[in-house]
């Protein structure tokens, strides 16, 4: 658990850095910091569950050869 924030620590970091650079805002550097990890969970359930219906074909056409 504690990779798991630390991780957590750091991507918000860096999305709060790499936002307030670019526009200057504590505001919307804050919000994107708290909104693209959000997204980006989301994004990963799905990506995840692509990839397991990828890896399933890719295992029943091995087992069918």
């Amino acid at each position: 658990m504690t990779k798991t924030m630390t991780f957590a620590i750091l991507h918000f970091s860096v999305a709060f850095t790499i936002t307030y650079l670019l526009t200057g805002s504590i505001v919307i550097g804050g919000a994107v910091a708290l909104i693209e990890p959000a997204v980006n969970t989301v994004v990963f359930y799905f990506h995840e569950k692509v990839w397991k219906g990828i890896e399933s074909k890719n295992a029943l056409q091995n087992a069918t050869v």
